[in-house]
Order: structure tokens, then sequence, then C-alpha cells
């Protein structure tokens, strides 16, 4: 598990990363990378826009067209951007990761929300289905309960006969 006092950096740096990429930036004499070389990384990465380079000493101007600065103006392994303590490289690496690790939570949750919605379909069917089978039987009930009911009253006021026929069958015999 990552832990808030690295991951914090790097989101930093990230975020610092992307702003420069998207707002370009600009050489004026506050800014100009160029007057922090032979100086310290910590004093060239005050400016936002620079780089340091270890092998040479030197502060430049981030090379924005090409985001990625080429190995002519210094190899990745030993540019700094952002921190002093961490080589682009190593940033470039673990921002890819950490990226990569966040895609994938957010398609493990995207398949884990539609496979929950579908269990809780499949529960409120089989709950309906109960439910179905539960109306059914009291219907059952109730309609049983009526014909009791009425076969009462029949043999209540005699008009309950065993042969259905009869009462055609007593007609005839009284003509």
């Amino acid at each position: 598990m990552i832990q808030t006092r690295t991951f914090l950096p790097f989101t930093f740096v990230f975020f610092v990363f992307c702003f420069v990429i998207v707002f370009g930036q600009t050489t004026s004499p506050e800014t100009n990378c160029t007057i922090k070389t032979n100086t310290t990384c910590e004093e060239c990465l005050m400016i936002v826009s620079c780089l340091w380079c270890i092998s040479s000493q030197k502060c430049i101007d981030y090379p924005v067209k090409s985001i990625l600065p080429s190995h002519g103006v210094c190899p990745l392994s030993e540019a700094r951007w952002g921190v002093c303590w961490m080589n682009f490289q190593t940033l470039i690496i673990s921002i890819s990761v950490i990226a990569g690790v966040i895609i994938i939570a957010i398609f493990v949750c995207c398949f884990c929300c539609c496979k929950c919605e579908n269990i809780g379909s499949k529960r409120s069917d089989e709950r309906t289905e109960r439910q179905t089978h539960l109306r059914k039987f009291r219907q059952e009930e109730r309609k049983a309960e009526m014909r009791q009911r009425h076969e009462e009253m029949r043999l209540k006021y005699g008009l309950k006969k065993d042969n259905p026929y009869s009462k055609f069958e007593n007609r005839g015999r009284e003509d």
C-alpha cells in the first residue's frame, strides 16, 4: 500500500509537470533558468520551468515542446525536475505505475458495481417471484374458502344435490 508521505511528492510533481506542459514556459528575466547554472539543484528547481542536469551541473529551461528532455539535453537518469532527490526517469516510471493502478482500480470498481447491480436485480427478481407465489397461494385459499361457504349455504337451504342432473330428472316425472 502506498504511504501518504511518498505519494504526495509524486502527485505534486505530476501536477506541476502537467501545469508546465499545459501552460508552456515563459522565458522572462525572472524565470530564466540559465542564470541558475553552477548553483545548486534546489535553487534551480525553485523555478518550476527549470530542469537540473546533475552530470553537467546546468540549470536549463524545460523542453516543453518535446515533453521529455532529449538525451542530448540531459540523460533522463541525470535529469531532476520538481524535486532533487528523484531522477526524471524514476519520476516517469512511478507516475506511469500510479496512473496504471488508478486506471485498473477504476475498471475494477466499474466491474464490481455492474456485477453487484446484477446480483441486486437477481435478488429483486427472486423477491418478486416469491411475492407472486404468495399472492397466488392466498388467492387459491380465498377461492377454497368461497367454495366452502357456498357449499355450506347450499346445505343450509337444501340446494345441494348429489347428482347435478337430478334437477332435470325431477322435472320430467312431475309433468
